[in-house]
């Protein structure tokens, strides 16, 4: 007897799954072709973002390489190529193609810099190393407020490059003749339980040269 039950149980299950399968078969067909796809085109994407990543990396490479030869104007196209496209090494290439602008364009390398200083997508510290370093390059020609208004983001607390701004900043107080800047810059290097040895030893060699006693 429990037999026949079985029987009719399953009989009942295979009409259930008939009526499913022909009130929403096309739409199951359609889920399961999207799923597909869908991985398909995910595979596609990491073989293709795999592959432009190796592109760019041997070009960067090969640049990194050209500029050790002193090639530089060619290793700065190489690096503005990398520059303009969607890879990690874009930012890393706009920074060495400025470096390699600066020996001959300041200028641009400074606007350049300044621009990936504005990017907010590569996150602070590499926008940080782009300020310090067209600070670097504008140090000795731009005034004071100017310079502290790029480097000052940089110097706040926690901020990885902020011992290079703070210094940065130091020294254009003092070349400017402001006291009070220079001695504000040297209190916040001399605070900071993290200062290098080397930036701090050369901040307080800045304050010696700074006291009155210096110049007598």
């Amino acid at each position: 007897m429990s037999d026949i039950f079985n029987e009719v149980d399953e009989e009942l299950r295979r009409e259930r799954l008939r009526q499913v399968w022909e009130r929403y078969g096309v739409y199951i067909i359609g889920l399961a072709l999207i799923v597909i796809l869908g991985v398909g085109g995910w595979r596609g994407h990491e073989w293709w973002q795999a592959r432009q990543a190796a592109q760019a990396g041997a070009t960067f490479e090969t640049a990194v390489l050209l500029s050790s030869e002193g090639k530089h104007a060619e290793a700065e196209a190489a690096f503005a190529r990398i520059g303009e496209g969607s890879t990690a090494y874009r930012v890393l290439a706009k920074l060495r193609q400025a470096a390699e602008m600066a020996r001959n364009d300041k200028a641009g390398a400074v606007k350049l810099y300044d621009d990936i200083a504005a990017d907010t997508r590569i996150g602070p510290a590499m926008q940080d190393l782009a300020r310090v370093r067209s600070g670097m390059i504008q140090i000795d020609t731009v005034p004071l407020d100017e310079l502290g208004s790029k480097l000052e983001p940089a110097t706040a607390d926690g901020r990885v490059f902020r011992h290079s701004a703070r210094e940065l900043m130091a020294f254009a107080a003092w070349r400017a003749g402001n006291a009070a800047a220079t001695k504000r810059w040297y209190d916040a290097i001399i605070a900071d339980p993290a200062t290098p040895l080397g930036v701090r030893t050369r901040t307080e060699m800045l304050m010696a040269l700074t006291a009155p006693e210096a110049g007598s």
